[in-house]
């Protein structure tokens, strides 16, 4: 029954949110700063993640490769994790930690602090106001950095086997080139846009409604974080088996 109380309660909400939004100014000055905090605050860790995971993924499948294994194999390895797996996946759960606690810290502290039932007094759609601006701007960002994080993971990959001598410049990027579909980054983008939904709406949800004091504003964080990556992992097998197969 809890879960089928929590589905119906957050459709209702997702509802709220979705209505039009009073004041438009309003609404785009909250929306660059939204943007600013989970796009622009998220590029620093977006990249060192990438970086070392391109590098370490270049390691690594030069270590597998001997024998008959040709070496542009590790080129081919490195692209297919990148684009397949790691960078529309684990950065939205990684960011999730970062950007869900964020926001529902955010309003789990404006609800026990009776700021977003001052906005309902004043007759403002509280839900649509503080979390519309969240979703649109996890929608925008987190598929930016996505590709950006596929580029520097590439990036990596290719100047740790130059550097280190596993693979020459020809065969990683023939590695990089051989059998590419153009399809697999479509089909990244399009789970990180549903990923991006997921992180804000859900985070959002457990912060809008908490209720008591500091405590359960931490625990809503958590609770935030938690159902956040366990929706988003879930989500990931379904989008794969429709998306890939």
């Amino acid at each position: 029954m809890g879960i089928i109380f929590h589905i119906g309660r957050y459709t209702r909400f997702i509802l709220r949110v979705l209505r039009k939004p009073e004041n438009g100014a309003v609404f785009r000055r909250s929306l660059v700063n939204e943007m600013t905090t989970i796009g622009t605050n998220s590029v620093g860790i977006v990249a060192l993640l990438s970086l070392f995971m391109g590098a370490v993924m270049c390691l690594q499948t030069a270590h597998q490769v001997s024998g008959w294994i040709p070496v542009y194999t590790i080129g081919f390895t490195v692209r297919q994790t990148m684009i397949l797996e790691f960078s529309p996946t684990l950065i939205p759960v990684i960011l999730a930690g970062k950007i869900g606690s964020n926001i529902a810290s955010q309003l789990g502290t404006m609800r026990v602090t009776e700021q977003i039932d001052a906005l309902e007094i004043m007759g403002i759609n509280s839900a649509g106001f503080l979390v519309l601006p969240k979703i649109i701007a996890g929608i925008v960002c987190l598929p930016l950095l996505v590709i950006m994080s596929m580029f520097l993971g590439l990036t990596s990959g290719a100047a740790i086997a130059f550097l280190t001598g596993v693979s020459n410049m020809a065969d990683f990027q023939y590695g990089l080139q051989v059998d590419f579909v153009s399809y697999d980054v479509i089909y990244a983008i399009i789970k990180t846009t549903i990923f991006s939904i997921i992180m804000t709406s859900v985070s959002a949800y457990h912060g809008f409604f908490t209720h008591g004091g500091a405590l359960q504003v931490a625990k809503s964080s958590t609770n935030a974080v938690v159902y956040s990556v366990v929706i988003i992992m879930l989500s990931n097998l379904v989008l794969t088996k429709l998306l890939l197969t």
